[in-house]
């Protein structure tokens, strides 16, 4: 069968590339898609460009981006796979699986693509009376939960959220589920945060409207909070979320900074008040600061048990969702008019808008 897959073939170019699929082989599930979530915010810089991978090379030794040396080249980048997780319909299976059978729901980790090829391992049932589009979810949940393990958020304690997004509200919630006793969500649009207060944060702040710093050291007896979550991608809300902890605070960065115009200036408060920064990323081998107990597969079956059992408010997220055709639109609206939607999804049975 023929298929088509999504991919960025250059700067806020979106195309498709149709492949033929094979058939399932040995632990291997074919889903057909039905929906997919876009990540709004790694998605979305890749689509403008704001990617270290297009000229350097990643050195998985030495880890860390470098020039190529002699004889070596920069992968081509483009034509570029976009995704994180979907939602279908079990097809077929291989000989060696014995968890799924054709019509099964499931999620996982794929891109935006109508079918896909992928181990048994790395998918999940939707469990009965389970809201299917809330396990759309699972990938900024399991983000949001590396945050708050990094964060390492205790009973009484005053939080800062900065970016409110999908992972951001996921941590607002997770938060306040940790104990948190004052939590501040910040960001630039209206609408977020007024859904932010709905999911409980207890204020919200309009980080286009005076210094965000100062109005959270002033609500905080001049104290400020005991640890700042940055997740908005912005080098001056990391500014400010290093400004509104208190001396010797912690601030957690979430983010992937596709910012290219703005800075830190780190000879400020971080240096000063002795801020410990501290950046959280539960992928990309790297491991859980709590192993060996805690690792990238628990923190997934935590996210999505708390999704299971109706812990986290994820339906108020959803906004735009658009037909798999029509995803090129999707992102210029998300690029151009991020207010519109916190989780835009793209429909491969035609129940979009």
């Amino acid at each position: 069968m023929l298929e088509r897959e999504l991919v960025l073939t250059g700067p806020k170019q979106i195309g498709y590339i149709s492949y033929q699929e094979k058939e399932p082989r040995g632990n291997e599930v074919l889903v057909r898609t039905t929906v997919s979530g876009i990540k709004q915010g790694t998605e979305i810089n890749l689509y403008r460009g704001a990617n270290p991978f297009a000229k350097e090379i990643f050195d998985p030794v030495l880890r860390l981006f470098r020039p190529p040396q002699d004889g070596e080249q920069v992968a081509p980048w483009y034509p570029h796979r976009l995704g994180s997780w979907a939602l279908g319909v079990v097809e077929a299976v291989g000989p060696g699986v014995r968890r799924f059978k054709p019509g099964d729901v499931v999620h996982g980790p794929w891109s935006h693509r109508t079918g896909m090829i992928i181990s048994d391992e790395r998918i999940f049932p939707v469990a009965p009376g389970v809201d299917r589009e809330t396990m759309l979810f699972t990938d900024p949940g399991l983000f949001a939960l590396a945050s708050t393990h990094d964060a390492e958020i205790k009973l009484g304690a005053r939080v800062a959220i900065f970016g409110l997004g999908a992972i951001g509200l996921l941590a607002v919630q997770m938060a306040k589920l940790s104990g948190a006793a004052q939590v501040f969500a910040v960001d630039m649009i209206p609408s977020r945060l007024a859904l932010a207060k709905e999911l409980g944060a207890d204020v919200a702040v309009n980080a286009a409207q005076g210094d965000t710093a100062i109005s959270i050291k002033e609500m905080t007896n001049k104290a400020g909070v005991d640890v700042a979550v940055e997740i908005s991608g912005a080098y001056s809300a990391l500014q400010q979320a290093i400004r509104c902890v208190h001396r010797e605070g912690l601030v957690v960065t979430t983010s992937y900074y596709g910012d290219t115009k703005g800075r830190v200036d780190l000879s400020r408060e971080w240096h000063h008040n002795r801020i410990t920064l501290r950046s959280s990323m539960p992928v990309w081998d790297n491991a859980h600061r709590w192993q060996p107990m805690w690792n990238r597969e628990r923190l997934t079956r935590t996210a999505i048990s708390m999704l299971e059992q109706g812990r986290l408010n994820v339906k108020a997220l959803i906004g735009a969702r658009y037909a798999f055709d029509r995803a090129p639109e999707a992102y210029a609206m998300i690029d151009e008019r991020p207010d519109e939607s916190v989780k835009t999804l793209l429909m491969y049975s035609g129940n979009a808008h």
